[in-house]
């Protein structure tokens, strides 16, 4: 009776060991956002949409935002270690850094990062990132400040910019840049947190004839106190971000489409869940024409007194006027 009661026992080990083994693993993906806002809400959204639509029904999203906090940008990271998820995503520069200096053994895919050789992400456009790859949202700043011409004679541009972000540095450094070439003055005032996005607008606003924005996440954080600023003093803006566009008094915004972005980063999540090497995958941008987006506010130009040309109306997707927002 003792050896049929241990063979027994061994009999019912062995399939419960079968039965754990035959259970598939739960796919967790963790997402890292450095804030909340718009066109990250949109990368995001994006992201899971493809993801549904491919069959990945059951995955377990553990998505967090680090409030513009670099410490907590790491924590996150250091969570999606400790959690041991399938694969992390960071959308935004600062939040993919602190994934890619804390995470070396699973998928760290990045996304809505303008220069991520330059953020030391990968070492080079042509991959070899390890575990890491991705989209760079490399927003065309002369393509952008070009644009800008057409709205009247410009002889001095502000660009409010966070010192902290290496996108934000790099984007203005690209505009200054662009603004010497096409001979206009660039007046820049830089910041460290969203609070001081008001005091550094006010600093320059009586100085230029429009405020360009970048997709500069911690002044798009706070695009409501600059937009109020310059609409007070009557100065334009222009953004690079047409998703955050869509709620404020922006002029005109003219840049990617992040949910058409969040969609293709899916789709390189997916092939990476299907046993595709980050390591052998270039940096990834977004080619078609298509996916950059001209958003124009004719209730602003109105207010400002600034009249567009009929040629810019046509061309813009998205138009707001008498409050409502259409796309053409």
């Amino acid at each position: 009776m003792k050896r049929l009661t241990i063979v027994l026992v061994m009999v019912l080990l062995a399939v419960g060991a079968f039965a754990a083994g035959s259970v598939e693993e739960q796919t967790t993906i963790g997402i890292s956002k450095i804030v909340a806002h718009p066109a990250l809400d949109a990368a995001e959204q994006g992201i899971k949409d493809e993801l549904t639509a491919l069959g990945y029904t059951d995955i377990v999203y553990d998505v967090q935002s680090a409030n513009g906090d670099m410490t907590a940008a790491r924590s996150i990271a250091s969570k999606f270690k400790a959690d041991n998820v399938t694969l992390a995503v960071g959308i935004a520069t600062p939040t993919a850094q602190a994934l890619v200096n804390a995470i070396s053994d699973i998928p760290v895919v990045y996304t809505l990062v303008t220069d991520p050789v330059g953020a030391e992400l990968v070492p080079s456009l042509a991959g070899g990132g390890g575990n890491v790859t991705g989209f760079s949202d490399l927003t065309p700043v002369r393509e952008q400040l070009e644009l800008l011409a057409q709205f009247g004679d410009i002889s001095a541009l502000g660009h409010v910019y966070s010192s902290g972000e290496a996108n934000a540095v790099v984007l203005a450094e690209m505009a200054e840049q662009v603004c010497r070439e096409l001979g206009i003055e660039f007046v820049p005032a830089t910041v460290t947190n969203t609070a001081e996005v008001r005091q550094a607008t006010q600093a320059i606003i009586d100085r230029v004839d429009v405020v360009y924005v970048s997709t500069d996440n911690t002044v798009v954080s706070a695009l409501n106190s600059l937009v109020a600023v310059a609409t007070e003093a009557g100065v334009p803006v222009m953004s690079a971000d047409p998703s955050s566009a869509e709620e404020q008094g922006v002029l005109a915004a003219y840049g990617f489409d992040y949910y058409i972005m969040g969609r293709a980063t899916g789709r390189l999540i997916a092939e990476i869940l299907e046993g595709a090497d980050p390591n052998e995958i270039p940096v990834q941008y977004l080619t078609d024409a298509d996916d950059l987006v001209l958003h124009i506010n004719l209730d602003v130009a109105e207010e400002l007194g600034i009249e567009l040309p009929a040629s810019l109306i046509a061309r813009a997707g998205k138009i707001v006027e008498n409050g409502v927002l259409r796309q053409q």
